[in-house]
Formats: structure tokens, sequence, C-alpha cells
């Protein structure tokens, strides 16, 4: 055992099928192999990002229709006068597709002839953290298995000394610093080697990832050997999953003290891509730095990358707010699709752009936007998804997905989908149901397929 372990960490490739997905073979042929999802926590408003409504600019003021708001889930406006709130900045077309962006993001605007962005999108939870919750797992039921979690159990990963489901986080200026929890990168119900592992932003990427004094690398390789012989011995005796995952993390562990330092030593970076993505001083937790270091771990082939960044939730100052979060992000997302594109990589690399709700075409405060989750934007683009398409739309004040209506069930299947896997077909027997990302719901949106 112990031989077999030292193997293990000496030629990870002779044990290469340990890493193989339970789908295998895949379901059906991929046309992406990873993920990016730059999640907008928060909730950012579809009216000053990606869907220009110029009946609402010109009801400014005027009372909100009953016809679209009677019955309806609200927020923090229940019971209150409702006011149309117009979009606060105008919109362009940008490239030969003609897209229509906010004037906000000029930078997203010049890969618009790259991406596809989904008018339609709904959801179901009108508070932050349920919707995060759905919005990753598919369900409000906390200890489901996070989205990344899913594909790494079905995919398995790439990446041979690092961990195969990466999250960082990053926030700046302009809303609400909103904590993130855990639990919406779980991997829930499936062995925890699945879950998410959070990487610092800013200093040690990962704590202890260097050696105390009195500690040599020789000296650490052999606690772990005999500490894993151990646990493999436990695991023969009561078959335990979590003490097969405790033995695998000992061995990504140590792998990760000699690969995550030349991971985050952007010194090799030339300028040129410093300045592409506006990293200004990377590592300094920022999320231009997180989309450069997003490129990296999918070279390294880190099978999901999850960047959180937060507050855009504008329920005041939404004018002022908004602009400075659209500084924060839309040059490096940009960059991010353009320097994948340079790489080759783009086309087996599905990037999502987007938060867990938008927010409603009324006024909250006079100057700010509530929760609102009958209709928001998606961005996508790259790994099997159409370039330069909008998809769908919501009425002519921006309340409902009318046209092609998106359910996460749907975007959850369509991901899936592009990966080589049947949504329907990815599931786990618990409590004597199968558990799948998805549910009982989802239908791929063929339509905006490659």
């Amino acid at each position: 055992m112990g031989l077999l372990g030292l193997n293990s960490l000496l030629s990870p490739r002779l044990f290469a099928a340990e890493s193989k997905g339970v789908v295998n073979p895949l379901h059906h042929p991929a046309k992406a192999k990873r993920v990016i999802f730059l999640y907008q926590a928060g909730g950012p408003s579809h009216l000053e990002t990606f869907d220009f409504k110029p009946k609402l600019r010109s009801m400014d003021g005027q009372g909100m229709p009953d016809s679209f708001t009677k019955g309806q889930q609200i927020a923090q406006l229940q019971g209150k006068e409702l006011k149309c709130f117009g979009p606060q900045y105008d919109f362009k077309t940008f490239g030969k597709s003609q897209q229509r962006i906010c004037e906000l993001f000029p930078h997203i605007g010049s890969v618009a002839d790259d991406v596809c962005v989904i008018r339609s999108m709904m959801g179901e939870q009108i508070n932050h953290d349920p919707a995060h919750t759905l919005m990753n797992t598919g369900s409000i039921i906390t200890g489901r298995p996070s989205m990344g979690s899913w594909v790494l159990y079905g995919l398995g990963s790439e990446a041979e000394d690092l961990p195969g489901f990466v999250v960082l986080l990053s926030s700046g200026r302009g809303g609400q610093n909103q904590p993130i929890a855990a639990r919406q990168w779980s991997a829930g119900l499936l062995p925890s080697k699945f879950q998410g592992v959070k990487f610092n932003s800013a200093g040690d990427p990962v704590l202890y990832i260097h050696n105390p004094p009195g500690m040599s690398a020789k000296l650490q390789h052999d606690s772990i050997g005999a500490i894993n012989a151990l646990n493999k011995i436990e695991n023969a005796a009561v078959q335990d999953p979590e003490i097969a995952t405790r033995v695998a993390q000992y061995e990504m562990a140590f792998k990760m003290q000699s690969s995550v330092p030349g991971l985050m030593d952007m010194s090799k970076e030339p300028q040129s891509m410093l300045d592409l993505y506006g990293a200004g001083h990377p590592g300094d937790g920022s999320f231009a730095s997180n989309c450069l270091l997003a490129r990296r771990l999918a070279e390294k082939g880190v099978r999901f990358i999850q960047l959180y960044h937060r507050d855009w939730d504008h329920h005041t100052g939404l004018k002022t707010n908004v602009a400075l979060k659209a500084e924060e992000v839309d040059r490096a997302t940009a960059a991010l699709i353009t320097d994948l594109k340079q790489r080759g990589m783009l086309d087996d690399t599905l990037i999502v752009w987007g938060g867990e709700f938008g927010r409603t075409p009324m006024s909250q405060s006079g100057d700010g936007r509530d929760h609102h989750i009958k209709g928001f934007s998606f961005l996508v683009a790259g790994g099997g998804v159409k370039r330069g398409i909008s998809y769908g739309a919501t009425d002519e004040l921006g309340y409902a997905a009318e046209e092609n209506p998106v359910a996460v069930a749907d975007f959850h299947a369509t991901m899936l989908h592009l990966l080589g896997i049947d949504h329907k077909r990815l599931a786990v027997k618990f409590q004597g149901l199968d558990a799948r990302l998805t549910g009982i719901a989802g239908n791929v949106i063929r339509d905006i397929l490659a």
C-alpha cells in the first residue's frame, strides 16, 4: 500500500482512471470540456446591462400598470406604490451581430460577435440566499450538490495536481458586500471529494500551503504515506467513502504545495496580458486578477471554475453603483473571452456571466431596484454555443420573460448537454429517489447550440 501511494504521487498518470467521472463514456459528443462561471452575486440589473427597454424609459416615473404586477411576488416593494424606473444608461449596438448592450460595457460589446445573450432567464426564489441555492444546486433544499460538484462527479478532472472544482471570491465598490455561503459549492449528498475548493484571492491561495519550520518535504511525504496507509486499511474494513476522500485529499494537498505557488506566480505573464485584463496588481483579489487566474486554472485542466463577484445588490443609488461594478467586470470579462479565443480554448470552454436574479423595472427608494425573478439576462460564450445571437425576450417593460423563457433547470440541462452529459441520466440514489441537478425538470435550449 505504501508503494502504491508513493507511485500515485510520483506517477499520477498511472492512476489516471481514478480521475474519470461516472459518465464514461460520455452520453453524447461534448462541445465543452470545462466551465468558467462568472457569477455576479447580488442580482445585476438586466435593464442596465443587456436588456434595453425604451418603453420603460418613456414611462419613467409613471405608475406601473397593474396588469404586469397584480398578484405577483415582489420582495421589498410588496404593498407599496409601484412606479416605473427607466433605464439609467443608453444602449449601443456592437459588432456585425448588432447586439444591443449597455454603454457601460464597451469591452463586452467588443466581443459581441462571440457571445450569446439570453434575455429570458427566470428564477423561483425572490431572496438572495435561496436564489443562490437554486442557481447553484438546482434546488432550494440545502444539502444538494452544487453544479460544479455534479460536473466533477460526472466527468472527473483533467488536473493532476489541482482540485477539479475551484472557487474564487472578489468584491469591490458600489453595493452591499453580502456573504456567500460555502454550501453554494458543497458536494452535498455526493462524496465530499467533489466539493469546490475555495482559493483565497489575495495572499496565500490556500491556507498552510507552506511547510511549518522543521518540516521538510521528505518528512511530510513520509508522514502522508503512513497516514494514508492506515486510512486505506481502515477503508478496506469499513468501505466508508469519506475515508477514500480523506486519502485523496491528503495526496492532493501534497501535490498542491508544489503546483499552487507556480500557478499564482504571475511574473511570467507579459505586461500586455495584464493590461488586457486590467489586472494592475495580480493577486490583489480583484475580479480582473481572478479572471486571469481562471484562464491559468483552465489551462491546468480544472473542470469547473467559479468566480463570485459581489456587491450587485442595488436597492439604492443604482445609477452610480452599477457604473462602479461595470468598471470592475467589463474589461476582464471581455479579456477572458479574447484570451481563450487566441489560445484556441474558447471552443471547448463554456463561459457564463450572470447572477441569481435580476432587478425590478419599478423603482425602490426613488433611485434603486428591488429583487426580480420574472425575467433577467445571462451572457454565455464558447463551448458549443452559437455566437453573436440574442435569445428570448422580456415584455416591453422588462418585467417578465415572454419569448422563449429559460428556467434555471433549462440552463443546467443545457450546460450538462454541452459537456456531453444527459441531465436525466446523471443521478444518484438518495432516500429512495434519483437525485439530479435538474430534479424532474429541465429542457436543453437547442436553439442556442452551435
